[in-house]
């Protein structure tokens, strides 16, 4: 997980403190009568934070989830969630390498809604695309592109249920994506009609609704997942697991790298050998590699459509920046015919 910044001590008079010392350090190395606590802010979109005890070197996560004008019921609903979906996963056989989900070590509604996590040592996928990038070592991205294809193989396929997807929801959610984009001047009202126009062409498409149900992680981004040694992978943020097409995960992924490579060099094609190589690993854990292959692919498109479009939501990127985004996006979706 990556450090943003170096806080200072957490005093013995805070009310983590005790928390920290008499709740969650014994689950990792006994009591410490006068544990030494620093504190690390990590860059992350909720108020999450790293506790490092100094003289043994035991870290743990602490993720608060009662932050900014959040009401206590909305927090106590998204904590909850969360550690609800992290046991759950663990439950289905995840817990063990090479594919782990971080464990819930407790939880305290007292303390602004906190749940706190064992830390876990590896890379984010975010840093091994700018480093393959930098140093232009495909052979890097591969490899680790190969072990998440495993990873999220296994993590739709112990959940999956006979029962197909209800890609309704995944439509509600495209919808959620437009309005922010036409508020903000990036897509005009023209635009924003034909993305509805291309939304209902993919709902009427029977390849959407036909497989099996899984349990998706929801928000597969790079900077949810964290590559150890060979093909091991840890995943820690599951707040918005959801039933849905496994391609709802895919898909995003596929869209991520095509971002990466477009806000670094310029050319998202450049990416494509990548997600191509991506979805070929995936497939490769079904029986009919091929046909998995076939299927997939011609999901693919819709779900990186939304995948550009969500990104192109991030003030932070620039306006010309999201506008080109947008316009991938509706790319991506034209192609509901496949």
């Amino acid at each position: 997980m990556s450090v943003k910044k170096y806080l200072g001590h957490l005093p013995e008079s805070d009310p983590l403190y005790a928390y920290l010392q008499h709740v969650i350090q014994p689950q990792l190395t006994g009591f410490l009568p006068h544990p030494v606590y620093r504190v690390f802010r990590l860059n992350a979109s909720n108020a999450v934070y790293l506790y490092e005890e100094k003289r043994l070197g035991s870290r743990m996560i602490g993720k608060f989830f009662l932050i900014g004008d959040r009401d206590h019921e909305t927090a106590w609903r998204k904590l909850d969630r969360e550690e609800h979906n992290l046991k759950l996963m663990r439950g289905y056989g995840l817990n063990s390498p090479p594919h782990y989900i971080a464990r819930p070590l407790g939880r305290n509604d007292d303390l602004s809604k906190l749940l706190v996590m064992e830390f876990c040592q590896g890379e984010l996928l975010s840093h091994i695309i700018r480093r393959a990038i930098r140093e232009r070592n495909d052979g890097l991205l591969f490899h680790k592109l190969t072990a998440l294809a495993w990873f999220l193989a296994d993590f739709h396929n112990r959940s999956a249920e006979p029962q197909n997807v209800d890609f309704a929801a995944s439509c509600a959610y495209f919808d959620t994506l437009i309005d922010p984009l036409l508020t903000d001047g990036i897509i005009g009202w023209p635009e924003a009609e034909e993305f509805r126009f291309l939304r209902d062409r993919w709902r009427e498409q029977p390849k959407m609704w036909q497989d099996w149900r899984v349990l998706a992680h929801g928000d597969a981004t790079p900077e949810n997942f964290l590559f150890g040694e060979g093909l091991n992978v840890v995943s820690f943020d599951l707040e918005r697991l959801r039933w849905a097409d496994r391609v709802f995960d895919t898909g995003r992924i596929a869209g991520e790298l095509a971002h990466f490579f477009l806000q670094s060099l310029g050319d998202g094609r450049a990416a494509e050998p990548f997600i191509g190589h991506f979805l070929w690993e995936y497939a490769c854990h079904f029986p009919d590699r091929e046909r998995t292959f076939f299927e997939t692919t011609r999901r693919v498109p819709f779900y990186m459509g939304i995948t550009f479009l969500r990104i192109a939501r991030n003030h932070w990127l620039g306006a010309d920046y999201r506008r080109r985004l947008a316009r991938k996006g509706k790319k991506c979706l034209r192609r509901w015919d496949l």
